[in-house]
């Protein structure tokens, strides 16, 4: 295995994890209180989500090689 499809799954991991507590950070009262004064959620909150796509998705995109591949 390469080191891309290592680090590729390792941020792919990484990635689930930071939308799981992006979520579940969503749900608790001190963002609660900041959709209802401010009508969206927090920055850290925001960070955890976007974050944990933008790794996931690079993750995908290194574990099955698809940006490796020669075109023949």
């Amino acid at each position: 295995m390469s080191i891309g499809r290592v680090l590729g799954f390792v941020l792919l991991i990484g990635g689930v994890v930071l939308i799981i507590m992006g979520v579940v950070e969503s749900r608790s009262l001190a963002n609660s209180l900041s959709r209802v004064l401010i009508g969206r959620l927090s920055q850290h909150t925001m960070l955890y989500i976007f974050g944990g796509i933008a790794s996931a998705v690079v993750g995908l995109i290194l574990t099955t090689g698809v940006l490796g591949r020669s075109r023949s």
